[in-house]
């Protein structure tokens, strides 16, 4: 069901998939899914906030993931990432099971791998749509969804030399 509307009874609140809307802004987008990309070079919040300009959206939410200075009570002295080679695949999947289930206007997603320094940008998602509550939603479920089933590896050094993989 990529590209359709949820629309809402106003009488008890349900959603639905569907087609029909009583505003044809509110239909869905031909493709919404604008942006998908795991790179090497630095992210653009600016960059990710365009993919999603829709006329039709409402409202837009972005999120950004950095690189933070600690991990567990231990500062964090650098960090890098490395994805699978299915990971592009998978980050697509995940957008489209994103947008089936939301009524999504427009989404992007963007995930740098390679050695991050504290304060990097690791992760940039933004979803359009119709109305606020549904882009938060959208969003959140994109960003976690990403993060649980998206093979992609963090390896964290410590300030005091150790180190560590996370979702290995």
């Amino acid at each position: 069901m990529t590209g359709m509307a949820q629309t809402y009874d106003a009488a008890d609140g349900a959603g639905r998939q569907g087609n029909h809307s009583d505003h044809p802004g509110e239909q869905g987008a031909e493709d919404p899914v604008r942006l998908l990309e795991i790179r090497e070079a630095p992210l653009s919040v600016d960059e990710v906030f365009a993919a999603v300009g829709d006329r039709a959206a409402g409202g837009t939410a972005l999120f950004v993931g950095t690189v933070r200075n600690h991990d567990g009570g231990t500062d964090v002295a650098r960090l890098g990432y490395s994805s699978h080679p299915s990971a592009e695949a998978e980050l697509r999947r995940v957008a489209e099971k994103v947008v089936a289930e939301h009524p999504v206007r427009a989404l992007a997603a963007v995930h740098r791998i390679g050695d991050l320094e504290v304060g990097d940008l690791a992760v940039v998602v933004a979803v359009s749509c119709p109305h606020r509550a549904e882009a938060f939603d959208a969003c959140r479920k994109l960003i976690d969804d990403l993060k649980h089933e998206v093979p992609i590896w963090k390896h964290q050094t410590f300030s005091d030399g150790t180190e560590e993989w996370v979702g290995v």
